[in-house]
């Protein structure tokens, strides 16, 4: 089956709906039973390398559609964390990127120890301008761009994580994250 055909989107969009049906708590359960003791997968922060100031960062609409979210997922065997930042946003967004494009973000490790899993996260630079985004519809239902001063509503998760980074609504916890450590 074609990976733009219409019935692999029809299907996938049907899993997608009826995965994220599923409350957080069994969804992350069901993972656990496939995955290792933590999973691991790559996080993307991809922003406009023409925009001065303020930052413009891209940002994905995903099912279930509480909030937007960061170019993401888990990584497949044995794939280094770099190559599937670059797979995720070729996936989510249509953007092509190639590994030396790509810059590890500081903290690269972002461990979430209540969830059980750690995200690799990494930064790239794109003229938004030229850059085409394409969404299959199903996994993500649209990217766009976000000055980083007036984000959109955005996950908990993602909070959290681009609070790490000095972004968005849990920016002022960096502090208190980085005296935690």
């Amino acid at each position: 089956m074609n990976r733009r055909s219409p019935l692999r989107l029809k299907l996938v969009s049907l899993g997608y709906g009826v995965f994220y049906r599923i409350p957080p708590r069994w969804r992350n359960r069901m993972v656990k039973l496939v995955t290792a003791r933590y999973s691991v997968g790559s996080v993307l922060l991809i922003f406009d390398s023409e925009a001065d100031s303020p930052q413009r960062i891209l940002l994905l609409r995903q099912p279930p559609g509480r909030g937007w979210t960061l170019p993401a997922g888990l990584l497949e065997r044995r794939e280094p964390p770099i190559v599937g930042a670059c797979r995720e946003a070729a996936e989510e967004t249509g953007i092509r990127l190639t590994p030396d494009q790509v810059a590890p973000a500081v903290p690269n490790a972002v461990v979430h120890h209540r969830g059980h899993w750690v995200d690799m996260v990494f930064t790239a630079k794109v003229p938004a301008a030229r850059t085409s985004l394409s969404v299959d519809g199903a996994e993500v239902w649209e990217a766009r761009w976000h000055a980083v001063d007036e984000l959109p509503v955005i996950t908990p998760a993602t909070a959290r994580l681009l609070g790490h980074y000095g972004i968005g609504p849990d920016a002022h916890l960096r502090d208190e994250m980085d005296l935690a450590r």
